[in-house]
């Protein structure tokens, strides 16, 4: 039997403001969380600018390619709102005067008292023999438009608009395209391992694999390892996403911190209630991330003690009691100065577990025995002190944020 497969879509955002740092294509991703839902399976992503003829051509490939194609922005009144003009090129159908959605519109600017501009004409436009989805939140109204059995959507780009047209005018016509199929996801996030690391371990297990297909992705917090199945039912789909779950949590074990979209700070907090555990925090280079994580969880007062941010190294002697000639003939980067913060903010705060950070963040105040990135990272506990040696790569921020993974992954560990 031929496996099913879901059908393929492509979105388009136009708009020469999306390719500049200052404006995010957030309705792409929303799109797509939509799609997915419908069973319908998002393959590429464009942002185009204002530009006809480039649109007209990225139009023409994408119905190519993809059963359905969505295209959000460019259908305002002004002359770089081209989307209308570039669809009419691409399908070779022509633009007619929509009488009804003329009155709309006119009606709209009565409402607040206007009278409707003559540019705001062009927005009553619409491709011959397109279905018109009307605009409850503005002026520009969408088409829907089957062109030689492919769904083109054309979407205002106002992300209110856009929204309440998709939900009300498109879902219902896009449901029958789907053929029944739908696509979930499932997310499995793991601390204290590398991606290649990940990869190494399961790889031969996810290539056994068509559907759910597996994707490996490093952030910054953690490896997170995306499953996305497709079927005909949801337990169908459920049944694909549970048994490779299942295969790749016993390849790597406790390591996979949760399945059901939690951070790592959610599942340390947990655990620490779990087992009465108390937790403090010392922190030099991260500046107190560690600790706005773990208070970032509601009820995180229950089993956080506090944190000390320690930056210098007269900081380090009067709040933690770091010795002074330890901080002389290690440095402040050091597994000794890492263990003995970690030791003394356990002691101070009255904690169970204290956790310390100390390294080099930069761009300055490397060297070559301690380059830009190097990072030790201390915990302690009543039964033992221990210290682990990183090097992170990226830029200040990055390795901060690094630096604070790793420390809660360490702490995670310790709580198993």
């Amino acid at each position: 039997m031929r496996p099913i497969r879901p059908r393929r879509a492509e979105i388009i955002a136009v708009g020469s403001e999306l390719l500049t740092p200052f404006r995010v294509d957030t309705n792409s991703l929303w799109l797509t969380e939509r799609l997915n839902a419908l069973g319908i399976e998002v393959v590429v992503k464009m942002i185009v600018g204002d530009d006809e003829s480039l649109l007209e051509r990225l139009v023409r490939e994408a119905l190519t390619r993809s059963e359905v194609i969505v295209m959000t922005g460019g259908l305002g009144p002004t002359e770089d709102d081209v989307t209308r003009k570039a669809l009419s090129r691409a399908l070779s159908r022509p633009l007619v005067l929509d009488e009804q959605v003329l009155e709309r519109i006119r009606a709209r600017f009565a409402r607040r008292g206007l009278a409707m501009p003559k540019i705001n004409e062009r927005q009553a436009l619409v491709l011959e023999g397109a279905v018109v989805l009307e605009n409850r939140h503005g002026t520009a109204p969408g088409m829907f438009v089957d062109h030689e059995g492919r769904a083109l959507v054309v979407l205002p780009g106002p992300p209110t608009e856009m929204q309440a047209m998709f939900e009300s005018e498109v879902v219902p016509l896009l449901e029958p395209l789907a053929g029944g199929v739908k696509i979930r996801r499932r997310t499995l996030r793991v601390a204290g391992l590398s991606e290649s690391a990940v990869d190494q371990a399961i790889a031969p297990i996810y290539t056994q694999y068509a559907n759910p297909q597996t994707t490996i992705l490093a952030t910054t917090g953690g490896i997170e390892i995306h499953l996305t199945a497709s079927g005909v039912t949801e337990e169908e789909i459920e049944a694909r996403l549970d048994e490779l779950s299942d295969r790749i949590e016993q390849a790597l074990g406790a390591r996979v911190f949760t399945t059901r979209g939690e951070s790592l700070e959610e599942v340390i907090g947990r655990l620490a209630l779990t087992k009465g555990y108390t937790i403090a925090v010392a922190e030099s280079v991260t500046g107190g991330l560690i600790a706005k994580r773990l208070t970032d969880v509601p009820g995180s007062s229950q089993y956080f003690r506090g944190g000390i941010t320690a930056y210098s190294d007269e900081a380090k002697c009067a709040l933690l009691g770091v010795p002074a000639d330890m901080l002389a003939t290690h440095g402040a980067v050091s597994a000794e100065v890492a263990e003995a913060m970690a030791r003394r903010v356990k002691e101070s705060l009255g904690a169970t577990v204290g956790v310390a950070v100390t390294g080099v963040a930069g761009p300055g105040g490397g060297t070559s025995e301690k380059p830009v990135g190097l990072v030790f990272i201390g915990l302690a506990d009543d039964v033992h002190v221990e210290s682990h040696r990183h090097w992170f790569p990226g830029d200040r921020a990055r390795i901060r944020e690094l630096a604070a993974q790793a420390a809660l992954a360490l702490l995670y560990e310790r709580l198993l």
